[in-house]
């Protein structure tokens, strides 16, 4: 265990999101993906709006969501 890189940037947060809202990170990104016209402060303020979620973790999963996808 002492090889292992830990994780750092946006998932790192991701045991925490998941722990805290009950759903997988697939799951979230999968809602992100429905959603990939929006601008990026824009993905941020519909996870908080409609989903509940908090700041750091709605920013870290659309910034995850973003890089990974191109956007």
């Amino acid at each position: 265990m002492a090889n292992q890189e830990k994780v750092k940037g946006p998932a790192s947060y991701f045991p925490s999101i998941e722990k805290k809202y009950g759903h997988p990170i697939e799951h979230w990104l999968n809602l992100l993906t429905k959603n990939k016209s929006l601008k990026h402060m824009e993905m941020v303020s519909w996870l908080k709006d409609e989903h509940g979620l908090g700041h750091g973790h709605a920013n870290a999963l659309v910034a995850y969501f973003r890089k990974e996808n191109g956007i």
